[in-house]
């Protein structure tokens, strides 16, 4: 029997990559494609500033299909809504039945994803839901995800941890009160290696900047 096809809200980073690789093992789907939002005239992964270029590295490693939802510079909410509508309409209509996200605990995002997706007749799914963050950040490691801190909050994070490795070494390092898995935004993170890879994506750390209140680390393509 054919299994129903999903596509995953792919952020990039490492709760959605660990988000997939459940689906994956799971067996009950047929992943179809990531699904990720990219911001037009900078051409990089929205809120987590990551190159395009990098973000295909992913598609190709993974070895699935890509669909970008391009939304302008300061997108309000309408033109969100509207472009994450049209491209879940295309979606249906290749004959994708669910959309899973990383999601793992806040509960308004959840309610919010859920009624988005109710008028569409998508399912969605969160296979982290309700997780342990700490047992969850544990398990990303030991699976043998390797991920980079592409984007911190310095209201929650000093901007200094922005480049560094997400490792244990890290996850030690983080101050009283910041998630291990940033699930309130800390950080955000890029997937470059892990257990459904097919092989590792090379990069390096370039230029670190603060814009908009967020410090920003730029990857580059290749290793340093």
């Amino acid at each position: 029997m054919d299994r129903p096809k999903l596509a995953m809200a792919w952020s990039g980073g490492k709760d959605s990559a660990l988000a997939l690789h459940r689906v994956q093992q799971s067996g009950r789907w047929e992943v179809a494609a990531l699904l990720t939002t990219v911001t037009a005239g900078h051409e990089r992964i929205s809120m987590h500033g990551v190159r395009d270029g990098l973000l295909e590295a992913q598609a190709a490693a993974l070895g699935l299909p890509l669909v970008r939802v391009w939304i302008p510079p300061r997108c309000g909410n309408a033109d969100y809504e509207a472009a994450m509508g049209r491209a879940v309409a295309g979606l249906k209509a290749a004959g994708v039945a669910a959309l899973a996200f990383g999601d793992l605990f806040l509960a308004d995002i959840r309610r919010y994803r859920e009624a988005m997706l109710a008028p569409t007749g998508l399912a969605p799914v969160f296979p982290l839901w309700g997780a342990d963050t700490a047992a969850l950040a544990r398990e990303v490691t030991a699976l043998g995800f390797r991920a980079t801190l592409c984007c911190v909050d310095p209201r929650a994070l000093p901007g200094a941890f922005v480049g560094r490795a997400y490792d244990a070494a890290l996850l030690a390092d983080l101050p009283p009160g910041c998630d291990p898995c940033g699930e309130n935004g800390e950080f955000h993170t890029f997937v470059h290696d892990g257990p459904n890879f097919r092989a590792p994506i090379a990069i390096s750390v370039g230029q670190k900047v603060e814009r908009e209140g967020f410090w920003f680390a730029d990857l580059l393509p290749g290793a340093g």
